[in-house]
């Protein structure tokens, strides 16, 4: 981790304007293909919801404004960030998951069996509030939405990106997931998201490459 240096970050005005918003952050709704990418899930038996998590992470970690955060007037950039996603842990209710992320999809993903079992077993809705080197994703499976809103503290505004993936749709020959992006405008424009989108969209076409072992 380390603190940008506020006198010569380029976007300093940028942020000075818009950390003094009430709401700072702003959202964007997009329709991605996941063809591929249930079609590599089923054959190698791996989670979809878990490989999605992992995308997500690996698109926002290679984009440096999704690692930004504010701390009170200062901005720091951390070397990476760890998905922490919502899980169904029985009547009718959630909790909190987070996974260490690693490049290697496959280490993630047994990390991820792991201590999703665990907190199923052990929900809880504490996070840990020191923490902001963090991307707070939310599954939303019974709707394909087309926007979404996030809870959030606003006094300060936290400066954490939130995503929301939905229900599955369209033709088996293109199957579609509406997809939600939220930031904190302070830190982040639409290209830095649109940066995100076309990552990801990359990562889905090709999952043989983005999820299988690293070096094959």
């Amino acid at each position: 981790m380390r603190y940008l240096d506020m006198e010569t970050w380029p976007r300093r005005e940028h942020f000075t304007l818009f950390n003094s918003f009430n709401h700072p952050h702003f959202g964007v709704c997009a329709n991605m293909d996941v063809t591929a990418l249930r079609r590599y899930v089923r054959q190698h038996e791996y989670s979809f919801t878990v490989a999605v998590v992992y995308l997500i992470a690996r698109a926002a970690n290679a984009v440096p404004e999704f690692r930004l955060r504010i701390r009170d007037a200062a901005v720091v950039e951390h070397e990476h960030v760890d998905p922490s996603f919502t899980i169904l842990v029985g009547h009718e209710l959630f909790g909190f998951c987070t996974i260490g992320y690693a490049p290697d999809f496959p280490a993630f993903s047994r990390e991820a069996e792991g201590q999703i079992a665990y907190m199923q077993a052990h929900p809880t809705l504490i996070n840990e509030a020191s923490r902001d080197d963090v991307l707070y994703m939310t599954a939303f499976p019974w709707v394909s939405f087309t926007g979404f809103i996030h809870p959030m503290q606003q006094h300060p505004a936290d400066s954490i990106p939130r995503f929301a993936f939905g229900k599955v749709f369209g033709a088996p020959g293109r199957r579609q997931m509406p997809l939600n992006v939220q930031g904190h405008h302070a830190l982040m424009d639409g290209v830095h998201v649109g940066k995100f989108y076309t990552l990801l969209e990359g990562y889905l076409a090709q999952p043989e490459l983005t999820l299988g072992p690293l070096g094959s």
